[in-house]
């Protein structure tokens, strides 16, 4: 699955984890919903993007851990107008 934030900024998927361009662990997925390694909402994944929406910032899941993984050399896309935020990606 390709990925993309908000303002087209690419992220990796493997599995259920997902990690920035850089390599850098950014959550894990539960349904249509992305968590922190601390447990916290991170974003909501519409389509091919990931955005904060602060509507449901208040959901939380378990914490966990998981190594970071090589970097990748992505190209980003074109901003989306979706319903929502940049969610804030470590990198």
């Amino acid at each position: 699955m390709t990925l993309y934030t908000k303002n087209g900024v690419p992220l990796q998927v493997s599995g259920d984890y997902v990690y920035s361009s850089s390599g850098t662990v950014v959550g894990r997925v539960k349904g249509s919903k992305v968590f922190g390694p601390n447990g916290q909402y991170v974003g909501t994944i519409s389509g091919n993007r990931l955005v904060y929406r602060s509507s449901e910032s208040s959901a939380m899941s378990s914490s966990f851990s998981k190594a970071n993984r090589a970097g990748t050399g992505l190209a980003h896309a074109a901003g989306s107008g979706i319903y929502g935020d940049e969610p804030n990606i470590p990198d």
